[in-house]
């Protein structure tokens, strides 16, 4: 981590030394204020199947309580490594830095999983992400849009927004095999996110909230990549605390992304 960055990275628990591995699963899971979901979480992923095979980044997005204190406790043997951002960056900011944390030990056949720190979404699916991708897909999406999906536990403003931004992005941007354009909960070949990395760099996100992971997907499409979706079924009934997203202001973002992405030109080169 670049000291611009205001961020920091310490290692816990099992990890070796620095160095690239092959068949890793990273997952990252920016957090603010997540103190009392995170053990639950940690828990849940040291329970998979592919436990001894994950790397989890935790990204304490300058949370104001024990976020950092209940990733350092980990859980059992399970590899957690922490990215601290000295002050709140917002959601993109940890993406991007739980990302390039990951990138930077990550080999070429690993695979990079984004998940929310508040256990909503089931670890479960790592396995059936990580069979996308090593059946040849690129990104591999948790959708609640999918027969099997489910976002009945949320909120009625968020599943409406979900569903609106979808079919707003559906049909104004040709992105072949997504449905959940909005999903947080997803897998990445490595090598596609450090081809993307290499050109983008520091603009590979740079919406602040929710929309960039709508923005990682848009700029990932200049790299060709094959998509697809496995069903999700949201937990928000395992949500600890309130919503961090405010639909005024993410609404917003949405359409200021779609703009932006229609007047920015294609990258010049093939990536």
């Amino acid at each position: 981590m670049r000291a611009e960055d205001t961020s920091l990275v310490t290692r816990t628990k099992t990890e070796q030394a620095t160095g690239r591995t092959a068949g890793r699963a990273h997952v990252v899971l920016p957090a603010f204020n997540e103190e009392a979901s995170l053990p639950p979480l940690l828990r849940r992923l040291s329970d998979v199947a592919l436990a001894e095979q994950l790397t989890v980044w935790v990204v304490d997005d300058g949370s104001a309580d024990n976020t950092a204190a209940a990733a350092e406790a980990g859980f059992g043997e399970l590899d957690v490594r922490i990215v601290r951002h000295l002050v709140n960056l917002g959601l993109g900011r940890a993406v991007l830095s739980g990302l390039r944390a990951a990138l930077e030990v990550a080999g070429p056949d690993d695979i990079v999983v984004v998940m929310d720190a508040d256990d909503t979404h089931d670890p479960g699916l790592i396995r059936l992400l990580w069979n996308e991708i090593a059946a040849g897909s690129d990104v591999a999406i948790c959708s609640r849009f999918v027969p099997g999906g489910d976002d009945r536990t949320a909120p009625l403003g968020r599943r409406l927004l979900s569903r609106g931004a979808a079919q707003l992005f559906h049909r104004a941007l040709a992105v072949e095999g997504v449905r959940d354009f909005t999903s947080g909960y997803r897998a990445y070949r490595a090598s596609l996110l450090a081809r993307a990395s290499a050109h983008w760099g520091e603009r590979l996100i740079e919406e602040q909230g929710f929309a960039c992971m709508v923005e990682l997907l848009l700029k990932l499409r200049h790299c060709r990549p094959v998509i697809t979706e496995v069903p999700l079924a949201l937990r928000y009934d395992r949500k600890q605390g309130p919503s961090k997203l405010k639909l005024r202001r993410t609404i917003a973002q949405y359409l200021k992304l779609l703009a932006r992405d229609r007047l920015s030109p294609a990258p010049y080169r093939k990536l």
